[in-house]
């Protein structure tokens, strides 16, 4: 592992740096939620997942849950489930309908085999121990239960590294700038199977390509500007950056009519 590397785990996973700045609220999160809206075709994330569990009867926790989008569309979906929800981040819970506990994803506070389903959605990438989160996962989900993860492939949203290196480039009078930090890249799409495949016989991959379109830069520098708890690691003025690809988002659209984003997210189901 390169120091570059081991640092970028380090700054990804931190759990004060996760519970303290990243997740200490919605906003940003939310903010690169927003971004989907623009999306073609535009997936219902968690109505998605609320089909993967169309068979599970019981228990469902939802692990590293945030902003609770997935628990408040389950219960809406299916008040016949008991849900609860964990996250490191005390913060981020504050909005979310209960019930819900402070949690880490490789001690989880739960018998063996006491729950029927366990989500674990856009956040394993978080976890410093990506096996003994899994390992967790396998240990408290009944045996014919199921695992549903998601994340993003290591090609998603290439465009915006694109933007955020030559804004960097441009501050820093420079041809192109450091790169951006990658939250998913430790779990990307590319290597979730074979983490998963280490507990679960069966791992499906639900692949979710599209197309971001936006007419305005706002959503993508929203999006951009909610990476600020990891300013300290992108090694240039992140303000500064941040304004500069403002300007060059809107000069696209003025010349080409629109800016556009290419994503491929996913979804993980994983049975024994």
């Amino acid at each position: 592992m390169t120091d570059l590397s081991a640092a970028h785990d380090a700054a990804v996973t931190d759990r004060a740096r996760l519970a303290g700045s990243a997740y200490n609220g919605d906003r940003d999160l939310a903010a690169r939620q927003s971004l989907y809206q623009w999306q073609t075709p535009r997936y219902d994330l968690p109505g998605l997942v609320a089909e993967q569990l169309g068979d599970v009867r019981g228990r469902v926790v939802d692990i590293g849950c945030g902003n609770g989008k997935f628990i408040q569309r389950l219960r809406q979906d299916r008040p016949d489930l008991s849900l609860l929800g964990f996250d490191i981040a005390p913060g981020i819970l504050a909005g979310v309908p209960g019930p819900v506990a402070v949690a880490d994803a490789t001690r989880l506070p739960l018998a063996s085999g006491s729950v029927d389903a366990a989500l674990a959605l856009h956040m394993l990438y978080h976890v410093p121990d990506i096996p003994q989160a899994i390992r967790e996962l396998a240990r408290v989900v009944a045996r014919s239960g199921l695992v549903v993860a998601s994340t993003n492939s290591d090609r998603d949203k290439a465009e915006l590294d694109d933007l955020w290196q030559r804004a960097a480039g441009d501050v820093l009078g420079i041809d192109r700038g450091p790169a951006r930090i990658s939250l998913s890249a430790r779990f990307s799409l590319e290597k979730a199977s074979a983490f998963l495949g280490e507990e679960f016989s069966r791992v499906e991959v639900v692949e979710l390509p599209g197309t971001i379109t936006v007419y305005d830069p706002e959503p993508v520098i929203a999006h951009i500007a909610s990476y600020r708890a990891w300013a300290d690691q992108h090694d240039v003025p992140f303000d500064a950056t941040i304004d500069r690809a403002r300007t060059l988002v809107a000069d696209h659209i003025a010349r080409h009519g629109a800016y556009e984003i290419t994503c491929l997210g996913g979804i993980l189901v994983c049975r024994r």
